[in-house]
């Protein structure tokens, strides 16, 4: 009897099970395309001038790029993963020392090597959660070979424990430092609150999930001070149109929820129709240039069936889905059985 492989399940590899959970752990602290912070850009700093070296980096690694969130001599803020010398760090869960990389098969070709920066001596300290997943790496970079002894990687080893310490701090903070809004896990917790009281007390429950449309040209062609003065206005103005018992959250990037306690599922659509209206007719003035800016909107309200906050989150998020795919700068509402437009559009 002959197996049937072609029907066998697919073989989950290990590797693939470690990088989801350190993908994961990388998302708990929301920190990806955040702006950049006083403490992390001291650390950068310190590497610089304690290791007398030009290039300096605090660094995150999600599944295909890594990107500074603070860094000394460099132009650009990320680089393709599969170009960098920091996927070795974060894989081997070890400091990674590079004395020459000409002299070292895996990067003696690499474009940054052989191109701008220029690189010739690396060293690398990942950056460890407390449930040991690298997330990231903080690195001295080089010009000129040099050795780089036990003494020196200690050093780099508290430089990246205080990383850490900045990042487990950051997570603590309640509040979006840019656009002043709860914070995402903030946001989770109060939400998490909010949910079981509507669940006990059989009151309605509305969850409304924005995302702005195309904001990633905002930041390409006008730069990240102009994309977060962007978001800063964007909630200003929706807050305006909130009540101050709203959960009013920032879930990462230009991605934000709002919870809506007692109020029917007309009223939420409603408010979600007054919050786009809002985001388009803002005025956001950047080096004299005006920027216009819209948003997609997923509504979706408490139902029995849903177990907690992410349940109500994903019934929202499918519907912003619907709202982009149906040309975006619009409302839609979660059914059941299908998703339905609100009634409301707005350009396209």
């Amino acid at each position: 009897m002959h197996r049937n492989f072609i029907d066998a399940p697919p073989l989950v590899v290990e590797d693939d099970r470690v990088e989801a959970a350190r993908l994961a752990a990388l998302e708990r602290f929301d920190i990806m395309d955040t702006p950049r912070e006083e403490g992390f850009d001291r650390i950068a700093r310190l590497i610089c001038n304690i290791f007398d070296v030009p290039i300096a980096i605090v660094s995150m690694i999600d599944g295909h790029r890594q990107w500074y969130k603070a860094y000394e001599g460099l132009h650009h803020r990320e680089a393709a993963r599969d170009q960098t010398f920091c996927r070795h760090t974060i894989k081997d869960l070890l400091p990674t020392i590079v004395p020459d990389a000409l002299n070292d098969a895996r990067f003696a070709n690499n474009p940054h090597v052989t191109g701008e920066p220029h690189i010739r001596f690396y060293a690398g300290v990942p950056l460890r959660t407390g449930d040991g997943h690298a997330i990231g790496t903080v690195c001295a970079i080089g010009r000129e070979p040099r050795p780089f002894g036990k003494r020196e990687v200690a050093i780099l080893s508290d430089l990246a424990q205080m990383a850490m310490d900045e990042l487990e701090l950051r997570r603590l903070v309640t509040v979006d430092s840019l656009t002043g809004v709860l914070s995402r896990r903030a946001f989770q917790e109060q939400g998490g609150y909010a949910v079981a009281l509507a669940q006990r007390h059989k009151h309605h429950l509305g969850c409304i999930v924005l995302d702005l449309d195309h904001f990633k040209l905002v930041n390409d062609r006008h730069g990240h001070a102009a994309g977060d003065k962007v978001l800063a206005t964007v909630t200003a103005a929706c807050r305006q149109h909130l009540r101050s018992t709203d959960l009013f959250g920032r879930l990462g990037g230009e991605e934000f929820a709002v919870l809506v306690a007692h109020t029917g599922l007309r009223g939420v659509a409603e408010v979600a129709e007054k919050l786009r209206a809002a985001i388009e007719q803002a005025v956001i003035s950047v080096s004299g240039v005006r920027l216009g800016v819209t948003a997609s909107f997923g509504i979706a309200r408490l139902d029995p069936g849903l177990a907690d906050l992410d349940a109500l989150l994903a019934n929202a998020d499918d519907a912003l889905y619907q709202a982009k795919a149906a040309g975006r700068n619009r409302c839609v509402v979660w059914r059941k059985a299908n998703l339905v437009s609100a009634g409301f559009r707005r350009g396209g």
